[in-house]
């Protein structure tokens, strides 16, 4: 957490105050100052270079069971009161929801930790575009590396505040940074790109430029002599590049919007086995430095390390408070604060096995390092992504494959899952080497 804010809170408290005088029940008023830095180059020649800085003020206001929100970014005392007429206005004209509200005052969070999320050190722009030229410089000196799409880096920072007339009031600072380069290999008339990143909350977390470019050099390569793969029913392992897709399906299938609409493939499931006994996925909202860290969700209500997944069984769904009032259920501290419901730093954790093991005694199949398109039915749970990887024959990978798709179902994929050891957290969803037997791989 950072200091108080005290002159952002009371002037948001005075806007919620105002806003309950003009006719509001309840209201909830929310600012943002941001500032960005963001570089990029190709082929050694500066291609961007940008600076930003925004505030941006939203108001939410309740009149009964009728909810409107407004946004703007000027702060004058007459922006601010159109600003409120207008909200109540819209407010006084929508549908009833019978499910919009604040948390009751008693269950908002009041003891919020500190995540260190704010990396108070603001880089120059010449130390930016210096990390992006040297991440591309190591991209170009990998032997037959022959272009570059070029290499960005960037940073921002934020100051959130939030007042709400259920007694919410607080500002949490947040910073991050990151170095992204793809490069281009070529050999006789074939060419083939890949790339490779780094996220952080502090500058000094992030993978050095230079081990960013060599990867994504390397990458790049060995996707020279890429065909496609036989069509059959085969093992497929997912990089971990990749293989947080997975989670980010399932995450969608247990929202808790998604059940109460009753549009999951999931939506029965509920304290039932949907993976293995070996799987365990959890979900972190207080890990330091963690890139979806937060102290509290986006309504103000408390959120807590939790196992979405405990030995294979499905614990809950993601809850925002609307959804749970929907359910008749309480919120599970996944609201986003202007609707709907995610996870926080979310993870499965790591298994017994090397992905080498993964591979070792896989007779014909395919390995993924790159999916293409979003083919998935959240209501069916079918399952079908273009992929980019190496065909493995008697575990090993003997060739780069593109142009494939790989498919099933979720329910199945989800119960087949064999974990490896080699979690990284790389984006704050994040999986090791996955496994999953009895796919479809379509390709010649």
């Amino acid at each position: 957490m950072t200091p108080k804010n005290e002159p952002t809170l009371a002037f948001l408290a005075d806007l919620v105050a105002r806003a309950r005088k003009a006719g509001a029940d309840a209201a909830e008023a929310v600012s943002n100052e941001a500032v960005s830095l963001s570089t990029r180059l190709r082929l050694g020649n500066t291609e961007k270079l940008e600076r930003s800085e925004g505030i941006d003020l939203s108001l939410r206001v309740f009149v009964g069971n009728r909810v409107a929100s407004v946004s703007s970014s000027d702060r004058s005392p007459q922006a601010l009161e159109a600003l409120i007429e207008r909200a109540i206005a819209m407010a006084r004209t929508v549908p009833e929801d019978p499910y919009a509200g604040l948390a009751a005052p008693d269950e908002i969070a009041r003891n919020l930790p500190d995540l260190d999320l704010y990396d108070a050190t603001e880089p120059s722009a010449e130390t930016m575009l210096d990390m992006a030229r040297r991440a591309e410089d190591a991209a170009r000196a990998v032997p037959r590396v022959t272009n570059s799409e070029g290499a960005e880096a960037s940073w921002h920072s934020s100051t959130g505040a939030r007042v709400a007339s259920n007694g919410i009031s607080f500002s949490l600072r947040q910073s991050g940074s990151s170095i992204a380069v793809s490069a281009i290999a070529s050999e006789d008339s074939e060419m083939e790109r890949d790339d490779d990143w780094s996220s952080a909350v502090y500058l000094g977390d992030l993978r050095t430029p230079e081990d960013i470019g060599a990867s994504a050099g390397r990458r790049a390569v060995h996707r020279l002599g890429s065909r496609k793969a036989p069509t059959g029913q085969v093992p497929v392992i997912y990089d971990p590049r990749v293989s947080a897709d997975i989670l980010r399906h399932l995450t969608s299938a247990i929202s808790g919007p998604s059940i109460a609409r009753g549009t999951s493939f999931l939506k029965d499931s509920l304290g039932k086995q949907i993976m293995p006994g070996s799987i365990t996925v959890t979900d972190e909202p207080h890990k330091k430095r963690g890139l979806r860290s937060s102290p509290c969700d986006g309504e103000g209500m408390p959120n807590r390390r939790r196992a979405i997944i405990d030995k294979g069984m499905l614990t809950t769904w993601l809850l925002d408070l609307r959804s749970a009032r929907q359910l008749k259920m309480k919120s599970t501290g996944h609201g986003g604060g202007g609707g709907g419901a995610s996870p926080t730093n979310l993870w499965i954790e790591p298994g017994s096995v090397t992905s080498a093991e993964l591979i070792s005694d896989v007779r014909r199949g395919l390995y993924v390092t790159e999916l293409i398109g979003m083919g998935v039915n959240g209501i069916t749970g079918d399952y079908s992504r273009g992929a980019a990887g190496y065909w493995i024959e008697n575990g090993e990978l003997v060739w780069p494959v593109s142009e494939v798709t790989v498919a099933s179902n979720l329910k199945s994929m989800f119960a087949n899952l064999i974990a490896g050891n080699d979690l990284t957290f790389r984006t704050g969803i994040d999986a090791p080497s996955l496994r999953i037997d009895g796919m479809t791989v379509a390709g010649t």
